[in-house]
């Protein structure tokens, strides 16, 4: 799981959400959130900010059975996704 991970929200179905490789052929898009999964545990989050510019924001994160929980440093809420599907260039997760 270790690496940049980009949504691909044209990808995305119902309450899946779908994460490529950041080498992935993206169509054009105002901004799209990435992470990237270090192995030593951390994790830097970029999302759009108020002015289409990357924010980034960090934290940790650990593989827990079948869920991704991501916590963020200082008052960043982070994520725990259920992961549905994983591949080498496709990450599926689920609220």
């Amino acid at each position: 799981m270790h690496g940049h991970w980009v949504h691909s929200h044209e990808e995305d179905t119902g309450d899946a959400i779908v994460l490529r490789r950041a080498t992935h052929p993206f169509p054009p898009s105002r901004g799209r959130t990435s992470f990237e999964l270090h192995p030593d545990g951390s994790y830097v989050e970029m999302s759009p900010g108020p002015v289409d510019a990357p924010e980034a924001s960090t934290g940790s994160w650990s593989l827990e059975g079948d869920r991704l929980v991501m916590g963020a440093d200082g008052d960043g809420s982070g994520h725990v996704w259920n992961v549905v599907d994983i591949a080498d260039d496709r990450l599926v997760v689920r609220d």
